[in-house]
């Protein structure tokens, strides 16, 4: 008997033959939302428990778990990446590294976001500029209901827009996700954001994780989690992604992701 489960994955060349249906399974059948940004799932997935199972930004699920949603993490990444390259000023700007951001005022689409986590643990750690001595602007609620902004955070105008905001002089830098716009008048904080991503991964012995799996803890049924595992690694032989799998390979990531969300405020 084939079981359907509600599910919500973003589209990647790791997760094409997935979406696509050409992972084939007697055992499980997976009714997929479409989500053009999968981030517009984590949202109903932590407040509704809208799908049997979801793709999840760390920072979410840290939140989640803290607030005790019955929620279990799966040991697979479906994407991560280096995070220095979102952090942008104005081109003409006075900032001329990291360091510079100290009393600045910086704006994120969300504290919560998973890309602000990272990159607010590598300005505390190797910068010196802790998360509370930025001025933060945020421009959404995180996702978990029960989660606010901390004290060292201020919500932007209704309506305003992050892009516009820096600008025009409103923000000295912001935090950008992976669909960062092209913006001829702003650079990244970062002079070298190469060797600043190599920095990390030298310090850390990783790339910092984005988003992983979760599945409802009612329908945690382990032989269906073990075939959605296996569908998901079928699918990522098609297009091998070369992200992490497996608790072992897991177990750094989370526990710095722990530690930042703690000195951050987020958990």
């Amino acid at each position: 008997m084939t079981t359907i489960w509600s599910a919500a994955i973003g589209r990647y060349k790791h997760t094409a033959a997935l979406l696509d249906g050409r992972v084939p399974s007697s055992l499980l059948r997976l009714d997929l939302a479409d989500f053009p940004n999968i981030t517009r799932a984590f949202a109903p997935m932590v407040r509704e428990l809208r799908f049997d199972a979801s793709e999840m930004a760390i920072a979410t699920f840290l939140q989640a778990e803290k607030h005790g949603k019955p929620l279990d993490l799966l040991p697979v990444v479906l994407s991560s990446r280096l995070q220095e390259g979102s952090l942008l000023c104005r081109a003409d700007s006075a900032i001329r590294g990291p360091a510079d951001l100290a009393g600045k005022r910086v704006g994120v689409r969300a504290y919560s976001q998973t890309t602000g986590l990272w990159l607010r643990g590598i300005l505390q750690d190797s910068h010196g500029v802790k998360a509370d001595s930025i001025r933060w602007t945020t421009f959404e609620d995180p996702h978990v209901a029960e989660v606010g902004d901390p004290p060292w955070a201020e919500r932007a105008p209704a309506g305003a827009e992050i892009g516009a905001m820096l600008r025009d002089g409103a923000l000295d830098a912001a935090i950008f996700g992976s669909d960062a716009p092209r913006m001829d008048w702003a650079r990244p904080v970062f002079p070298d954001v190469a060797a600043a991503g190599r920095a990390f991964v030298a310090r850390h012995g990783f790339v910092p994780v984005n988003h992983l799996m979760v599945v409802r803890r009612d329908r945690a049924d382990p032989a269906l989690v073990a075939e959605l595992l296996r569908m998901l690694a079928a699918s990522d032989a098609e297009a091998p992604s070369g992200l992490p799998r497996g608790w072992e390979a897991l177990a750094a990531p989370l526990a710095l992701a722990r530690r930042y969300a703690t000195e951050q405020g987020l958990i």
